[in-house]
């Protein structure tokens, strides 16, 4: 097997990787980091827990100088990926006296423009707030020599391409550039053809959405005996679990309920403040608590070893959502369970995405011996949309559980600026900041 040391990497690189106990690179860091180091574009197609964060960060550290401005950019499609990756980053560089700061909408403008004052070498931002910076002078782009963009897809599925175009069109051409994506829609194709040199493409996860080292299973019943069985499956975990719900109304009744049966629980949905965000992601990650209850805000930008379970207590309403919800256990090659609550009215969206799933899933209602009787009404119902739109929620208490993506469900970690998306293909091929859009 090779280690990181035949990589080519620094010996103050390798020393940070020593301490948080790794020798043997994932498959796409062995791929990515000695092209990146050669000075190639890439493209890699990566899952979530890939280990992809390292394979651009550890290029990034060895190639940028201390004390020598902004050299390098890294942007993701949410203030909880911004956040992971810039923590990512601090731990592989410890000895290597490269500054990295964070900026997202969200938190107060003041606290970056400190950080930033203080001087650092590596951006990580989502778009918006990013392009707040551009725009006051605060962040410029000319010493650049490395940008990232990660979780192509989400991005695009939020409506930031005009926004990295942007930012791209005011980057130095002569830097190097890596793009990551779960998928490869046409757009992030284009867009890679467009600001890439001749990438080296990675696509170590074209066909893998299957979830590989997750112990699969799903069980149907009555919405409303969830609480019932939710209490019987994490009982005996050992380590930490994740419930996921599809919207904040019942994320909160669910964290209630196991406060109520004195379990340690803590919540996060969109309407909570940046600030009790990251109070209850810091207390989930120290293990000062046992269960998270979250919406699909937090389903791309958790990445905690511990977790043993996740439970999807609503079907999501797309495939690509399950896959980034059960990746959040099993990080970085462990194993883990995911058992999915399937309600008579989601039967018809859990059956599109069983057909996604390529490894053997247990069915709990025969092992348990639970009857399944649904409703005629409910069997001819059509299955909702596979992709984006809204769908109907399970759940009558005002909540709407909209497609991932372009809704504003739940007010989710969108990099808002003060309102909804601009849109910019009616204004004459101009963007809103004054440049002309290269789409």
């Amino acid at each position: 097997m090779t280690e990181f040391k035949e990589l080519g990497l620094n010996d103050d690189i390798l020393k940070g990787i020593k301490d948080l106990g790794y020798k043997e690179p994932f498959p796409i860091q062995e791929a990515v980091i000695p092209v990146l180091l050669a000075g190639r574009d890439v493209v890699g197609q990566a899952h979530t827990g890939s280990g992809k964060t390292a394979a651009f960060a550890l290029a990034m550290l060895q190639k940028i100088k201390p004390r020598n401005g902004i050299q390098g950019l890294i942007m993701a499609p949410t203030r909880e990926l911004a956040m992971q990756i810039t923590e990512e980053i601090k731990k592989f560089g410890k000895y290597t006296k490269i500054r990295v700061v964070t900026v997202y909408g969200g938190q107060g403008m003041g606290i970056q423009l400190d950080a930033l004052d203080r001087g650092v070498e590596i951006v990580v931002a989502t778009p918006g707030r990013l392009i707040d910076h551009l725009k006051r002078g605060s962040i410029e782009l000319r010493d650049i020599t490395h940008i990232v963009l990660d979780e192509a897809d989400t991005m695009l599925d939020m409506g930031f391409i005009e926004d990295i175009s942007f930012i791209l069109d005011l980057a130095p051409e002569d830097r190097v550039m890596s793009l990551y994506s779960a998928t490869m829609p046409t757009e992030i194709l284009r867009l890679s053809e467009e600001y890439l040199n001749n990438p080296k493409q990675f696509l170590l996860s074209a066909d893998d959405l299957s979830g590989d080292g997750i112990d699969q299973s799903f069980l149907v019943i009555k919405d409303r005996d969830k609480f019932k069985y939710l209490i019987d499956f994490i009982k005996p975990i050992k380590r930490q679990c994740i419930v996921f719900c599809s919207t904040k109304y019942r994320t909160r009744d669910v964290a209630k309920f196991l406060h109520q049966e004195k379990f340690n629980a803590v919540a996060i949905e969109g309407d909570m403040s940046q600030h009790r965000r990251e109070q209850t992601m810091g207390k989930f990650r120290s293990g000062k608590a046992d269960i998270l209850v979250a919406t699909d805000v937090a389903s791309r930008g958790i990445d905690v070893p511990t977790v043993e379970l996740v439970i999807n207590y609503d079907v999501p309403n797309q495939e690509l959502l399950y896959f980034h919800r059960i990746g959040r256990t099993a990080r970085a090659g462990a194993k883990g369970k995911a058992i999915t609550f399937v309600s008579y009215s989601s039967v018809g969206d859990w059956n599109i995405i069983k057909r996604q799933i390529k490894v053997p899933l247990e069915d709990l209602n025969q092992k348990m011996g639970i009857q399944i009787s649904i409703p005629d009404p409910l069997k001819r119902q059509m299955p909702s949309r596979r992709y984006g739109g809204q769908s109907r929620s399970n759940y009558s208490r005002g909540g709407r559980s909209g497609g991932y993506g372009r809704s504003h469900r739940d007010g989710d970690s969108r990099d808002d600026r003060g309102g909804g998306r601009k849109r910019y293909s009616d204004r004459g091929g101009k963007n809103s900041y004054g440049g002309r859009s290269r789409w």
